[in-house]
């Protein structure tokens, strides 16, 4: 069944071409096939996400997409070097240092793009 074939995020953008510039500018994404007015990028693993244009960007109050890091720190100071501005949320019985949360057995930031959509990096414990 489905438990056995490859996963995709979907990344909605109200401007495709504003949510290039910072997925391949600020995050350093490498483009792949275009369709339909959307790009493709491939990461590790064999997953990808399709970065498409709608008008319901950014309305999701949830992550689209998260990576999992190694060594969060590192990635964190990483994207705020490239301009990246992380979110914080109040999240009861975390542990909070700085734009790194603790909580439920992994450590998790999360930043939107320029479309408002959440994403997430995550460090399991």
């Amino acid at each position: 069944m489905l438990q056995n074939n490859p996963m995709y995020a979907y990344l909605p953008a109200a401007d495709v071409a504003r949510a290039r510039e910072f997925y391949e500018g600020k995050l350093g994404f490498v483009p792949g096939k275009e369709l339909g007015g959307g790009v493709t990028y491939t990461f590790g693993k064999g997953t990808a996400c399709f970065l498409y244009p709608t008008t319901n960007a950014g309305t999701s109050k949830a992550s689209q997409a998260f990576w999992q890091v190694d060594d969060i720190a590192h990635e964190v100071a990483e994207l705020k070097a490239r301009g990246v501005r992380f979110e914080h949320y109040e999240m009861p019985d975390a542990q909070v240092d700085g734009d790194i949360v603790n909580a439920g057995g992994a450590k998790a930031a999360w930043f939107k793009d320029t479309e408002g959509n959440i994403l997430a990096l995550i460090q399991e414990l």
